[in-house]
């Protein structure tokens, strides 16, 4: 078996000099299958269409979107947990989207996931310790049972006679931090939280949070924080991609995005969001969208908000693919008329018949 490629050959084109993880052109593409037999595939599911993404080392990322929109499969195709139809996934230099064997199953020490259902990722039939200690063992790794579990158990705040304990025995904030021990226990750099306080209630969600943040202080991690609540990414990420039907639309430094968003999507998400002063409240501007999220089997050609954008541009819009630029240092946005919204050229309007046929 050939030895993993050297960084300076890996390297993904402009990725930063201080980026850990670097997406260029991700495709996920699920097959649809028909005919008689069903064995001829006669489309694509286009669960993500293209991405480009950098994590920096040492930072949080978050990645917003609707339901349906691709973040999750990203977030599993950036670990090789779904297969990657086109594109690379570089981590520190290395592809790993061209790995396979001994030399891909390496690699996942460094890369982990902290899974959103903390009681449907845990075996029902296992220990805390045996869970805990599974991954040990499977990279082969020595280690003391006892003074390992304990450790693991204490970084995430909980009690040593946790670890004779099943599953079933835990509230479901405490089994998230099982969870978390888990992902930890191979000493991993980069870890992939998947909606990680969505199952969770209110009332526990801001420890769960709070943990990870602590644990990226003394550990150094870097993390992928996908969710669909945008209080929960601004309170953990340093930087926001927003993802809309496969495709990232726009992403910048947390404070940036949330103070000033640019793309119409994000405009929307935003305004969405309450605040507690009630005259700020009050006098904001409330951008409402129609229709549902288009199907990721028939995405719309163009701009692929475009039918339920309220700022669409006859022509432009439902015919060219804008591109992710920088506007900003820092900001960048996919949208062709993006500044001129943002000087009031163009102002919301409401979509026309032809709009919502094609949306249909």
């Amino acid at each position: 078996m050939s030895a993993a490629p050297s960084s300076s050959d890996t390297d993904a084109p402009g990725a930063p000099s201080d980026a850990l993880v670097s997406v260029r052109g991700l495709k996920v593409h699920f097959p649809i299958k028909g005919g008689v037999f069903g064995g001829r595939t006669v489309g694509a599911v286009r669960a993500v269409d293209g991405v480009d993404l950098d994590v920096r080392a040492g930072t949080s990322l978050g990645l917003v979107g609707e339901s349906g929109c691709g973040k999750s499969t990203l977030g599993r195709a950036v670990l090789r947990l779904s297969p990657i139809t086109a594109g690379t996934v570089h981590f520190d230099g290395t592809d790993v989207s061209a790995l396979s064997g001994e030399q891909l199953r390496a690699s996942r020490k460094d890369m982990q996931m902290v899974f959103q259902d903390p009681l449907a990722s845990l075996n029902p039939r296992q220990s805390v310790e045996t869970i805990l200690t599974e991954p040990l063992k499977a990279h082969k790794i020595d280690f003391d049972k006892r003074t390992r579990v304990g450790e693991l158990l204490d970084q995430v705040g909980l009690p040593g006679s946790a670890a004779q304990k099943y599953p079933h025995e835990f509230s479901g904030g405490q089994r998230q931090r099982i969870g978390i021990a888990r992902a930890l226990a191979l000493e991993p750099r980069f870890i992939i939280a998947d909606e990680p306080v969505s199952a969770l209630d209110v009332s526990v969600q801001a420890q769960v949070l709070n943990l990870l943040e602590e644990l990226q202080q003394q550990l150094g991690l870097t993390y992928l924080v996908i969710a669909h609540d945008l209080a929960v990414v601004r309170h953990v990420s340093d930087e926001v991609a927003v993802m809309y039907l496969g495709s990232i639309i726009e992403q910048a430094e947390s404070d940036d995005l949330y103070d000033e968003p640019l793309h119409p999507y994000t405009r929307s998400l935003m305004s969405a969001v309450p605040v507690p002063d009630p005259e700020i409240e009050d006098a904001r501007e409330r951008i409402l969208l129609q229709g549902d999220l288009p199907s990721p089997a028939d995405p719309p050609a163009g701009c692929r908000f475009h039918t339920r954008c309220p700022f669409k541009q006859p022509t432009r819009c439902d015919s060219e693919r804008p591109e992710l630029l920088e506007l900003r240092p820092g900001h960048r946005v996919a949208c062709h008329y993006v500044e001129e919204i943002a000087r009031g050229e163009i102002t919301a309007h409401q979509l026309t018949a032809e709009d919502v046929a094609a949306r249909a």
